[in-house]
């Protein structure tokens, strides 16, 4: 397929399926970025033991990635106004296998984290995308069934990776789990040359002499972040000073972007988030969901490994083994809950897994170092089973009631804003932990496990169903209507 193909020309060639061919080469992307931001966990014990690095700079592997995806996600709108689809999913693909390549073959921790960076960045661009393709390409009453489809590939990589990245771990070390991503970025690469279109979302032509990126913005958003999670790793290693200048910043980078953004919107210029988006309720209340099950779905992301390897004394195999189940049955819930968006309402659909993924773990209090390894499947199943509930169905309540115009933009700020939470709650994990830790009078320092330590996993895992809890109540607001004078004047404002 030529690389000039606009997505007129790829339609009247591919005919109806073609829609379903782009949300499957974006999907691929979309999963090697997302196996690259997961497969991590499972080798950062062996990483920090080769590096000697402390729990609090290892923890930089994962924290470094979360902050560059956030922060790169408030770009692709303009990426894509500006470069179109082809040559901004492209792009992405190249820059995350070089992260990878970078990562596998450093001698120097710097270097480890410059490639996780590189990774991060890549999979912010690329993962809004595939959001704005399913609300644009589609149907009102095929998006659920899209969203279930497209879960249902982009979970069997979080779900696959760790289960492969815990036995190349245990055969090969840790250098090995940078290296899985490269063979999907390769399929990406040739499916977004046959099947991406050059074109803007839309179908317009991507205009690259258009408006200037909102760099200013960008920098705040950057610092903001940079600053936030450094104060609360400082919280964490006990420099309070240092914490609440870092702290305060970031509260100060906030308001300052968010008065710069207003300021941008009022003079007519393109800021970097809409924040006319936030007039609409249900995307409001969304974003809040967003941002708390963000906090606790990647929090537990970093704490549930740890907590099988240093908590229970698995090794990191059998550590793939325990969530290989999971993932496959979120995968099968995903596909199930997706043709339920189309009939069902979203907000009761998102609460039904909130409240599963905070039962879930809540359970992981009946687990000693004794227990029998299926009931830590079955638990992990249960919070997958409750992602199931979310994932197809959080998007979609609330993006459906957007202008047409804000897409782009609403599916950037609602996965920056879950991202923002997920970096916050890989931080908030690992600060409540040392500090549980410490009460209990317990150390990573010392070789076995013990009931001390148990249980300071477990009030960590109480702290993540509390906060699901919370964000139930947002969910809850999920079904409120939007007024239609509201609809009016954001639609005046983007026209």
């Amino acid at each position: 397929m030529s690389t000039s193909s606009s997505l007129t020309d790829l339609q009247a060639c591919y005919g109806p399926r073609y829609r379903w061919l782009l949300l499957l080469s974006v999907m691929i992307g979309t999963m090697a970025s997302i196996m690259s931001s997961t497969i991590v966990n499972v080798a950062i014990p062996d990483m920090s033991h080769h590096f000697a690095l402390g729990q609090e700079r290892a923890q930089w592997v994962s924290s470094g990635f979360m902050v560059a995806m956030t922060v790169s996600m408030l770009t692709t709108p303009w990426l894509l106004a500006r470069y179109g689809y082809r040559r901004t999913y492209a792009g992405t693909m190249l820059l995350l296998m070089a992260g990878g390549l970078v990562g596998g073959l450093a001698n120097h921790f710097a270097l480890v984290l410059g490639g996780r960076v590189a990774e991060g960045l890549a999979a912010g661009i690329v993962q809004p995308i595939p959001a704005i393709v399913i609300m644009q390409a589609f149907e009102p009453h095929e998006q659920g069934r899209a969203s279930g489809l497209f879960g249902m590939g982009v979970v069997l990589a979080p779900a696959l990776g760790p289960s492969m990245g815990g036995v190349l771990v245990d055969l090969f070390g840790w250098r090995s789990i940078f290296f899985m991503v490269i063979p999907l970025c390769l399929v990406s690469l040739w499916m977004a040359y046959r099947y991406v279109p050059n074109t803007a979302p839309g179908g317009v032509a991507a205009n690259r002499k258009g408006a200037m990126i909102d760099w200013r913005g960008l920098l705040l958003g950057a610092v903001g972040t940079l600053c936030l999670l450094n104060g609360m790793v400082e919280l964490r290693g006990g420099g309070r000073l240092q914490a609440l200048l870092l702290l305060g910043a970031a509260a100060l980078a906030l308001l300052l972007f968010v008065g710069w953004q207003r300021r941008l919107a009022a003079t007519g210029r393109a800021p970097l988030m809409n924040l006319a988006l936030f007039g609409y309720r249900p995307f409001a209340m969304g974003s809040i969901v967003a941002f708390i099950y963000g906090t606790a779905l990647f929090g537990s992301t970093y704490l549930l490994p740890l907590y099988l390897q240093l908590g229970l004394n698995l090794s990191a195999s059998h550590v793939g083994t325990i969530l290989l189940p999971a993932g496959l049955v979120l995968a099968a819930t995903i596909a199930g809950v997706g043709r339920l968006a189309d009939k069902q309402p979203t907000w009761l659909l998102v609460s039904v897994g909130l409240a599963l993924l905070a039962a879930s773990f809540a359970l992981m209090l009946t687990v000693t170092l004794t227990s029998a390894l299926w009931l830590l499947v079955m638990w992990a199943a249960l919070g997958r089973i409750g992602l199931g509930f979310i994932l197809p169905s959080l998007n979609l309540g609330s993006l459906r009631p957007l202008h047409e115009h804000l897409l782009p933009q609403g599916a950037s700020a609602i996965n920056f804003l879950r991202m923002l939470g997920g970096a916050i709650g890989v931080s908030l994990c690992g600060i409540v932990l040392e500090w549980r830790l410490a009460v209990h009078g317990d150390s990573f320092a010392n070789a076995t496990s013990s009931p001390a330590r148990l249980a300071a996993f477990n009030e960590a895992f109480l702290m993540l169903a509390a906060l699901c809890a919370l964000a139930m109540v947002a969910a809850w607001q999920l079904r409120a209507p939007v007024p239609v004078p509201q609809l009016q004047t954001e639609k005046q404002e983007v026209d």
